[in-house]
């Protein structure tokens, strides 16, 4: 047994851990299984033991599934089985709640409604009484529906939300303040937005703005720049090539800079002048997730497909919970990344192992020693590089470990060396420097450069191999879970918005990354909004018209040519629009 579980189950004292067992006594077996949480010394270093089912209990049970690493979810959902309560159906609600009604409707239906539907239902109640509650009501829920969101439902779950919903979901309280003279700061607020519902989204940035607020953007698309009374551009470069004001000044004096923004901000993509031949079909019948009405649809393979619409026109839908089982998709959803700080690149995506492995057989030691969650941890910090002093009501303090300076390992394991560095310095490595250190020389190591390959290629290049994973960005996340699903072998890719959080000058590698693998012999199907993207595909699927059950429905199938040519829809004008710089 190796790393802390080990060293607590080895040295804990209340059962010899060489000992098989089936030849436990009944207070040893006990123990194993069932001890309460006590306080043990290790080693010198105080820690707690508990038995494997309340640990169990504790680490995986009582936690939300969609919160875990992936590697703990995977175990969770082979050995644990969830199901809906047969009581309330999934309501939460006891049987007296769900017994008082509106007009027939209770509150586990009307939270269950389309919010465009509840809020219908809202202003028909005629009750004098309670006549400012549902004035209130009514006007939050039509917050909803004037920001996109009225296909939403009132219990849909929060973890089931992309990251554009919850951002503007968070925004609605605001529509409606009286307050002024308030600084808002968004960070990328037209993530998941359809080019149709950019519009909407400035218009009302720019009402709280002309309510006497100041509002602050982060934001990679051009029609939010174009909106902006001063922009700020970082750069030159990003990671530790950034970090600096590279201009500051109006959307005009940008575009002159000769920044990298300034240089991209009227990039338009062209349109193919020829495109791929499918070589065969995915075929998609009767599809009724959500608010798909018996879709009927053949997605080509061996292209590069892209799936739009709308926000809420039932893409997700289509792409992740209509495909059939069995056709070798391997799909990145929109879910993020979930890890402790102990999480890092070279962690998650298994980088760590081929790295571990090359410091052992170099120096002739256990590969344990090179994993600050294992034996080569710093003791003071337990391999966290930093120590964590919780001052009760206040937020706590994190300080750097003393004793290995922030390194996280012990000064013995520092002193093995591979390629002339050490295991914290190759971990202190960009992507991009390690991608070279690994890919020639003495430290030469194929298992490793090809997972770096695919983290550059996704534009990852600047982020350090042990930078932890709560630091990174939703759209560094995403990319990062895209390089590591890249390895999985499989014949059909599906991509769900892979440009968000990319800089306008990163879109073009995204689609060089994408011709590569239709190149490859695989076939790529990306639910996007992005013009670039649309602009550069050899199929589009467009669904809509609009959002919840006025979605659902396959309005255009055909070239981004057809789709510019026809200008049937809304996807087909605003893509008309971009290509020809209107």
């Amino acid at each position: 047994m190796e790393g802390w579980y080990g060293r607590i189950f080895r040295g804990c004292g209340f059962f010899d851990a060489d000992k098989p067992i089936r030849k436990f006594t009944r207070n040893e077996l006990h123990d194993l299984l069932y001890k309460e949480p006590t306080k043990i010394k290790v080693d010198g270093i105080n820690l707690t033991f508990a038995g494997l089912i309340p640990t169990i209990q504790k680490s995986f049970l009582s936690k939300d599934v969609e919160a875990m690493q992936p590697h703990v979810r995977a175990f969770v959902e082979r050995v644990v089985t969830f199901s809906t309560c047969p009581e309330c159906e999934g309501t939460r609600l006891a049987a007296p709640a769900r017994s008082s009604k509106i007009r027939g409707v209770n509150i586990a239906d009307a939270c269950a409604m389309q919010i465009s539907d509840l809020a219908e239902w809202v202003r028909g109640l005629k009750e004098p009484s309670v006549a400012p509650l549902l004035q209130a009501l009514a006007a939050s829920l039509d917050s909803f529906v004037e920001i996109g969101l009225g296909y939403l439902s009132l219990d849909r779950p929060s973890g089931t939300l992309s990251g554009g919903e919850a951002q503007r979901t968070k925004m609605i309280r605001h529509l409606g303040s009286s307050l002024t003279d308030v600084t808002y700061v968004f960070d990328e607020p037209t993530t998941g937005l359809h080019p149709h519902d950019i519009q909407r989204m400035n218009e009302l940035l720019l009402r709280l703005r002309d309510k006497g607020n100041t509002v602050l953007v982060v934001e990679h698309k051009p029609e939010v720049i174009a909106i902006a009374d001063h922009v700020v551009d970082l750069g030159p470069g990003a990671g530790s090539a950034g970090g600096s004001v590279c201009f500051e000044g109006s959307v005009e004096g940008l575009r002159g800079s000769g920044t990298v923004t300034g240089r991209h901000l009227d990039d338009r993509a062209t349109l193919k002048k020829k495109v791929r031949k499918p070589t065969g079909k995915l075929e998609i019948r009767g599809a009724t997730t959500h608010n798909l009405r018996k879709v009927n649809v053949d997605i080509p393979l061996g292209v590069l497909a892209v799936v739009t619409g709308v926000a809420g026109s039932g893409k997700s839908s289509l792409v992740h919970g209509s495909i059939p089982a069995g056709a070798g998709v391997v799909s990145i959803d929109q879910s993020t990344i979930r890890g402790s700080r102990r999480s890092n690149p070279a962690t998650y995506t298994g980088l760590l192992d081929p790295i571990r492995n090359a410091f052992a057989k170099a120096n002739g030691v256990k590969p344990a020693l090179f994993s600050a969650n294992s034996e080569g941890a710093c003791p003071t910090c337990n391999g966290a590089g930093v120590i964590y002093t919780d001052l009760a009501m206040m937020a706590g303090v994190a300080t750097p470990c003393e004793e290995c300076g922030g390194k996280r390992f012990q000064a013995s394991v520092l002193e093995y060396r591979f390629g002339g560095r050490d295991i914290a310095e190759v971990l202190a490595m960009p992507v991009d420097e390690a991608l070279a250190f690994f890919g020639e020389g003495e430290a030469r190591t194929p298992a490793a450069h090809a997972i770096l390959q695919r983290l550059a290629d996704v534009g990852l290049g600047y982020l350090r191999l042990g930078q932890p994973l709560t630091t990174l960005s939703g759209g560094e996340r995403q990319r990062l879970k895209l390089a590591t699903q890249m390895a999985e072998k499989g014949d059909v890719y599906v991509l769900d918005e892979p440009t968000a959080g990319l800089h306008l000058a990163d879109v073009a590698q995204l689609l060089g990354l994408l011709d590569r693998l239709v190149d490859s012999g695989k076939s790529v199907i990306v639910v996007e909004h992005h013009q670039a993207v649309m602009a550069h595909a050899d199929w589009i699927i467009d669904l809509g018209p609009g959002a919840g059950h006025e979605g659902g429905r396959v309005v255009f199938e055909g070239t981004p040519a057809d789709l510019v040519a026809k200008r049937s829809t809304l996807t087909g004008r605003h893509l008309a629009g971009y290509v020809k710089g209107d």
